[in-house]
């Protein structure tokens, strides 16, 4: 503004009288109305009493500060000040109006949003006369009744964790550590393939993957397909050799217009290559800290039972979600879901970092879960209201020590500093999702402690057949929180 030229106003300090302004009723009129599935239309009235109230304590505190030629600070005329600051002043007040009606709505009303309102804070504007009036839309929890959820009925899968067990896993631990050799002989199941992907729909090109390394196993999932007798197809291949098949895209892809399709996928082989793993001796040993093999088997051993209590929680989840149908029957707005997709599949991936699965094993099925994304998510996000109210009534927390255990067991599974595991978890937002994951396992167990168990026989560990590959048959989709098998090697 031209005649705010030479005039001084510094940041004012919260003053009693603006204290005492928040704890002051606005006498708000609120309608809430219903939208759509956990969405509700929320519309606010501001007494213009309540907005001249904030105006005029704004104004004291501007008077009080402002620096203007020819006045002593804190005696500058207030209708200057209220000439010269008409702009700022009026985005003060609105955004403390703003502030204060929404904390009382919030203290006043049963709201439970699960989201920030999406108010457009430009368009907003406070008349210069009569009351101000502003409305949004927000996501809020679903409302429903909790059943009973102690004794609960539930089949509890169980097995014990056997040496051989630990020896099979301690195989598939190294291979991570492994370096791929090349060979001058045809593929065989179990060997590395360098290849290029072309993918085509209708006959006109789709998707091009370069120089990519997979291991040949029975099937090959990608993010949004799975090849079942991917072995097969491999087979005998040499270099410059190429395969061809077709694939048909989850009815769940990201990209939608291609769910459901076939696609015609080749495969052009660049080379073939054997995986050398490494001798599980000591300089290995120091290499991952572990004192001794010994050390090893017994850390290893917690982590699969720590599995064991995975697929345990797993199926008892399941089950639990079964038994309250009633209470989970309501509906969730389709905008909800897709903006919580990443979401589930950060908090599952946590879960399984957690239980001490390898990195294969989480990214293969993290591409399964993708390709069934949406129904995932909405089973995910009924089962997070369930057991987030159940932890609410069970007044169940979330501590540092919690947290710390949990970080500590994914380095143990890396081989990596706790620090910067919880490093790369704050970085990348996933440390709430961890919180969040803990606080609901919390509330299983309160119901697992209070259910009524008839233990049924688990499957055994079978050797893995499926190859995961980070990516989509149809555009490129950047995984969850599972980096790559090169960048992982990378960072050893």
């Amino acid at each position: 503004m031209a005649d705010t030229d030479n005039v001084n106003v510094e940041e004012a300090p919260q003053t009693d009288s603006s204290s005492e302004a928040k704890t002051k009723s606005m006498d708000l009129t609120v309608e809430i109305d219903d939208v759509g599935p956990c969405k509700k239309h929320v519309r606010v009235r501001v007494p213009r009493s309540a907005i001249e109230d904030v105006y005029s304590e704004i104004l004291q505190e501007y008077t009080g500060k402002a620096e203007v030629p020819g006045f002593r600070v804190g005696h500058v005329p207030q209708e200057l000040v209220r000439r010269r600051f008409k702009e700022e002043l009026s985005d003060q007040a609105k955004q403390r109006v703003l502030l204060a009606s929404l904390e009382e709505l919030g203290e006043q009303s049963d709201l439970d949003p699960i989201n920030e309102p999406n108010l457009d804070l430009d368009s907003i504007e406070i008349p210069e006369e009569g009351d101000f009036e502003y409305e949004f839309d927000v996501e809020v929890r679903p409302e429903f009744d909790l059943p009973n959820y102690k004794g609960l009925k539930i089949e509890r899968p169980a097995r014990e964790t056997s040496d051989a067990d630990v020896s099979a896993y301690i195989d598939r631990f190294l291979e991570q550590y492994g370096k791929l050799v090349p060979v001058d002989e045809a593929a065989e199941s179990g060997d590395h393939v360098t290849v290029d992907i072309e993918t085509s729909h209708d006959g006109k090109p789709l998707a091009k993957i370069e120089d990519v390394s997979i291991r040949i196993r029975p099937i090959l999932r990608f993010q949004d397909a799975e090849l079942s007798g991917f072995d097969e197809l491999m087979k005998g291949a040499s270099a410059d050799d190429t395969r061809e098949t077709e694939i048909q895209i989850s009815n769940e892809a990201d990209t939608i217009e291609m769910r459901g399709e076939k696609v015609a996928v080749k495969f052009t082989v660049l080379d073939v290559k054997r995986l050398e793993v490494p001798a599980l001796d000591e300089t290995f040993l120091e290499r991952i800290g572990a004192e001794s093999e010994d050390d090893l088997r017994d850390q290893i051993k917690g982590m699969l039972e720590r599995q064991v209590t995975y697929q345990q929680r797993q199926a008892c989840r399941e089950q639990v979600l079964e038994q309250i149908t009633d209470s989970a029957s309501w509906d969730l707005p389709e905008d909800l879901v897709s903006k919580q997709v990443d979401n589930a599949l950060r908090r599952e991936i946590l879960e399984m970092q957690q239980a001490g699965f390898t990195t294969k094993e989480i990214l293969a099925r993290e591409n399964e879960l993708r390709q069934q994304s949406l129904t995932m998510t909405k089973q995910n996000l009924k089962q997070h209201f369930v057991l987030d109210r159940i932890a609410e009534v069970e007044n169940l927390e979330v501590t540092n020590s919690d947290l710390e255990f949990e970080i500590q067991s994914m380095a143990i599974q890396r081989g990596e500093n706790p620090r910067r595991v919880r490093a790369r978890l704050i970085k990348s937002g996933a440390i709430e999702n961890l919180e969040a994951q803990i606080r609901e396992r919390k509330a299983v167990d309160v119901i697992l402690k209070n259910a009524d168990f008839t233990d049924v026989d688990m499957e055994p560990p079978t050797e893995t057949t499926v190859e995961a590959l980070n990516r989509s048959l149809c555009r490129a989709v950047v995984s969850a929180d599972v980096e790559d098998e090169d960048e992982l090697e990378g960072e050893e």
